[in-house]
């Protein structure tokens, strides 16, 4: 593109603020959209081809920016006075197993932060071994004695019945 970046903000700045505003409300929201509209569009500017028509393209711009900043916003946690009672769904224990917590409290910290980030975490071993140190080998031997652990320190439904 040609013509200096400056004179684009010039005449396409209130336009583009207006656009933020319109979408985001008036205040700090639009405030950054604008922003950020115009530091991506700096960062695009030398490859800008000539012809290209500066106020759809920066309006544009500035749609995906509002479009950031209201998913950011749905992503947000709302405080509250009253927290949610009720029985977890994700497979945790409920108030009759805090003795599993314990017995998983009292494995020794490798063995307890290698079940914690591969088996309730969800992450591969290479990734534990990341965080925690050591080869994935080794994680996954301190993940595998802490499960032997708890197995045979906690008793299962099936240890009961039988």
């Amino acid at each position: 593109m040609q013509t200096p970046f400056e004179q684009a903000v010039t005449e396409h700045g209130p336009t583009v603020l207006r656009v933020c505003r319109a979408a985001l409300g008036p205040g700090p929201d639009a405030d950054d959209a604008w922003s950020e509209t115009f530091v991506a569009a700096l960062r695009a500017w030398p490859d800008l081809p000539a012809d290209t028509n500066v106020q759809a393209w920066l309006v544009r711009v500035a749609q995906r920016r509002t479009i950031d900043v209201l998913r950011a916003r749905q992503r947000q946690p709302v405080p509250t006075d009253d927290l949610p009672q009720g029985v977890s769904s994700l497979g945790n224990p409920d108030t009759d197993h805090h003795d599993l917590w314990a017995a998983v409290a009292g494995l020794p910290e490798r063995q307890r932060l290698a079940l914690a980030y591969h088996y309730l975490g969800g992450l591969p071993h290479t990734e534990t071994a990341a965080l925690i140190g050591g080869t994935p080998a080794a994680v996954r031997r301190a993940a595998a004695d802490g499960i032997r652990r708890l197995r045979s320190s906690y008793p299962t439904d099936h240890d009961e019945e039988g």
